[in-house]
């Protein structure tokens, strides 16, 4: 059974993946190809909403309580997420209006602009039973901050903020710099970005202990749909 973790890049979904004691990366142009890849009971632990609203319910819990406990260092890293009638929607325009529709707010840029990214995992798990008894939503602000103890205080695009996640990524596992190195070397640039090498990364440590994770809230909502609203995380106690 494989552990996963997966990140959003310019490609596609940069991912780790341990199974049997070795740890394989790389980058595949849609999650099915992946989920498909390894066995069943596998746990695949992926940076992307899950479960969306479909009417003006407010805002998801996990994402109140994500924004709450990264407060106020990277509350900011949290976006609102689009109802489905928006992540659905043919343009930035008309999924505003969705959004506005059904939720009284219009829809952020940064939303929009992975919105066909939680559409394509929203199709994948309607349709599958497989998929959805595998794959659950991190935040890698919340596992970074789970595993630590406190949020980041710096962002992950700047050099204190890469070497603050990389002291906590090498602290549970022995080699990971020169990990991250390798990975950036072969799919850095042109595929992934730095910091999406490291999401995948803590999202995948994360999945490893999939026994000893909690979520945000820790009683988690479902859609319309039967998907999970939550954000899974590792705490530091369980290390």
């Amino acid at each position: 059974m494989a552990r996963v973790g997966v990140d959003g890049c310019k490609n596609g979904w940069f991912f780790f993946c341990l199974e049997d004691s070795e740890l394989q990366f790389g980058v595949v142009s849609h999650v099915q190809a992946l989920i498909e890849s390894v066995a069943d009971e596998s746990v695949v632990f992926i940076d992307i909403p899950i479960g969306l609203r479909t009417s003006d319910e407010g805002e998801r819990l996990c994402d109140l309580k994500a924004r709450q406990v990264l407060s106020p260092a990277r509350g900011s890293s949290v976006f609102p997420v689009p109802c489905r009638q928006a992540a659905y929607a043919s343009s930035y325009k008309e999924a505003s209006a969705q959004n506005q529709r059904v939720l009284g707010k219009g829809l952020s840029k940064q939303s929009w602009a992975i919105a066909s990214k939680i559409r394509e995992v929203d199709t994948l798990l309607r349709a599958s039973r497989r998929a959805r008894s595998m794959v659950r939503e991190v935040h890698p602000e919340v596992c970074f901050w789970g595993l630590s103890g406190a949020p980041m205080q710096h962002s992950k695009k700047t050099r204190e903020g890469f070497e603050e996640r990389m002291a906590v990524l090498a602290s549970i596992l022995p080699g990971a710099f020169e990990l991250v190195e390798a990975a950036f070397l072969e799919h850095g640039g042109f595929e992934a970005n730095r910091d999406d090498v490291l999401d995948a990364l803590v999202a995948a440590l994360c999945a490893v202990k999939v026994e000893a994770c909690q979520t945000l809230p820790e009683a988690p909502e479902s859609d319309r749909e039967g998907l999970p609203m939550e954000m899974v995380y590792l705490p530091a106690a369980a290390l």
